[in-house]
């Protein structure tokens, strides 16, 4: 193909919010834009504007609505007006969707108005989320059961690994195995990081051998985070010679959940809710301070702040047979716990005990799991391209 292709994005969320899909949808779309024409279709905010002039692409916003009870809006894209006709002013070769809620369908619909190519990538358990709201599992299977339509309906899919390639396939009804396409970052190793710990050390008081963990995403009950504050109680009863401090980074709903927790645990002088931190190389600090990423989500599927913390070798503790630690073998590339307080409590203990094994882990963390955007967008540009040129073999 000689001519640049125009790449259209579709999300149900975007900045100035932020977590692992936006930062997908961010990352390609700045590397994208390098060889092809790049537009990104998202959600507006009316209470949170945000300028995306700043940004390297082109940016096509919707009207969206409040929803108290989630951590996000939703889109209405199709009650938009304005919002349509910018959409069907471009003229797309190809429609990549990362949400098949309602920003993602309009891209879907897009694609077959203008009989182009649709793929899309399976970042989340879509159920689990769906759960936490409507509370009964046959209704969440039933919505679930229209998400998975959408996907079924675009030309290829993409999976973050292969055990969410399992999930999708085997639990959730996608008519195929879908192909695997993994995440990264852009987070680089830090090249001084003396630098790192003495910052993090004087920003929050602590001595230079109290070990730090360390827990970065949204502050939300599916990320487990009350099951950290549990463990590390443990962790303290169990070893109070043990001296730690605990971060937690981000922000979200529960945040009042996690300081009840706390409270409850009495474990004020050892955690720390730090709020979200957006400068990239204060994140990295973060990073490079800890000991360990603590990380037992059930919810996530390939997340991108376990491969932050790989690109700064920090090793991450992950729960056995979830999705987002399917990429990692146990004491060689990061550490998988049973799912109890008990067990992980016991894991931390003894992960900081064996100082041989805890640094053979973390230089084969960044070994094995760190991956860079530039190399996993070359080879997404390169599908764009495979599957254009398919779709117009074909029709």
């Amino acid at each position: 193909m000689n001519k640049k292709i125009t790449i259209g994005l579709f999300n149900d969320s975007f900045y100035p919010f932020a977590d692992g899909v936006i930062m997908v949808v961010d990352n390609y779309a700045r590397r994208l834009s390098e060889y092809a024409n790049v537009i990104v279709f998202v959600p507006s905010y009316k209470d949170k504007p945000y300028d995306d002039t700043d940004l390297p692409y082109k940016v096509v916003r919707c009207k969206s609505l409040n929803i108290s009870f989630l951590d996000y809006t939703l889109p209405i894209p199709k009650l938009d007006k304005k919002f349509q006709r910018k959409l069907n002013k471009y003229k797309l070769d190809i429609v990549h969707i990362h949400s098949p809620f309602t920003m993602g369908h309009a891209g879907l619909e897009y694609a077959k108005k203008h009989n182009i190519p649709c793929m899309a990538t399976m970042h989340t358990q879509f159920k689990q989320d769906i759960k936490k709201v409507v509370k009964k599992d046959f209704l969440a299977t039933k919505i679930n059961d229209r998400l998975i339509k959408v996907f079924n309906e675009c030309d290829e899919c993409f999976a973050v690994n292969k055990e969410v390639a399992r999930i999708y396939h085997e639990d959730y009804g996608y008519k195929t195995l879908p192909k695997v396409m993994e995440n990264a970052t852009n987070m680089l190793p830090l090249e001084d990081p003396k630098e790192a710990n003495l910052y993090i050390n004087k920003k929050h008081k602590i001595k230079f051998n109290e070990k730090v963990f360390l827990f970065v995403g949204r502050i939300n009950t599916l990320k487990n985070i009350l099951f950290i504050v549990d463990a590390l109680k443990a962790v303290k009863e169990k070893k109070p010679k043990l001296k730690f401090k605990m971060f937690f980074v981000g922000s979200g709903l529960d945040e009042d959940k996690l300081r009840y927790q706390i409270k409850k645990n009495k474990l004020e002088q050892e955690v720390i809710i730090c709020g979200k931190i957006t400068n990239r190389k204060e994140l990295a600090y973060y990073y490079q301070r800890a000991d360990l990423f603590l990380f037992p989500s059930l919810y996530d599927c390939s997340s991108i702040v376990q491969i932050e913390a790989a690109s700064q070798s920090t090793p991450t503790v992950f729960l056995k047979n979830t999705a987002t630690s399917s990429t990692v073998t146990d004491n060689v590339n990061g550490f998988l716990s049973d799912y109890s307080v008990d067990a992980y409590s016991n894991k931390i203990i003894e992960i900081m005990e064996n100082k041989k094994l805890y640094q053979e882990v973390s230089i084969n963390a960044f070994r094995d799991l760190y991956k860079n955007w530039d190399d996993i967008v070359d080879e997404a540009y390169q599908k764009y391209q495979e599957i254009i040129k398919n779709s117009k073999i074909n029709s």
